[in-house]
């Protein structure tokens, strides 16, 4: 590949669209197709910033704040990390994008198409957005099983806005993946929506 493909892995936590974006980077490890692995937000400056307010609550930082965060956060990735790899004509699997940014600040209250567009007079698009969904009850059991307590942002209610958010975005790019099936039939379903992007059969 001269160029690279951006492959994007949203939704709300707790539809395992982690764990999925790393069964893909294995098998694409496998089938010898150069791949990196990015995670959004970042363990840079502002990422970090970003995790603490996840993980100890907002602490009198104000929304338009958070969001500023965000934006900066991946204008260093995009500069560092994503442009680099796919110039370099890697597959960038991307856990968390703009999209993210979009439906979680949309739930407080911002434009999420305003927030997508901004992001995008910067931000490479992705070859594929693939956006998990599942009930946020179940992803709260999910998330409440796999670590101790929930970030901030983890509200029944809010995360319910925010999946409706998810759901709403469109655009060729775009496939929803309903991740209530097994992890190996969810991969599989993973495999059928990118397989067109890869000159290597999957």
């Amino acid at each position: 590949m001269s160029h690279g493909i951006l492959i994007v892995f949203e939704g709300i936590d707790g539809t395992g669209k982690s764990t999925q974006c790393k069964m893909l980077a294995e098998l694409l490890s496998k089938k010898g197709i150069a791949n990196i692995s990015l995670a959004e937000p970042t363990r840079g400056e502002w990422g970090m910033k970003i995790r603490r307010l996840l993980t100890e609550g907002r602490n009198g930082v104000s929304p338009e704040e958070e969001l500023a965060w965000f934006i900066n956060d991946r204008k260093q990735d995009v500069e560092l990390n994503i442009n680099p790899a796919l110039n370099a004509g890697k597959v960038v699997l991307m856990d968390r994008y703009y999209f993210s940014t979009a439906a979680y600040q949309g739930a407080l209250g911002f434009d999420p198409e305003k927030i997508r567009k901004d992001n995008e007079k910067f931000a490479p698009q992705p070859d594929r957005v693939l956006i998990f969904h599942n009930s946020p009850e179940k992803s709260l059991e999910r998330i409440e099983s796999s670590r101790e307590g929930k970030s901030a942002f983890e509200k029944q209610d809010y995360l319910m806005d925010v999946q409706g958010i998810f759901k709403s975005f469109d655009g060729p790019n775009i496939r929803f993946i309903s991740s209530d099936a097994s992890l190996e039939k969810v991969h599989e379903q993973v495999l059928r929506e990118v397989q067109d992007l890869f000159e290597l059969k999957l």
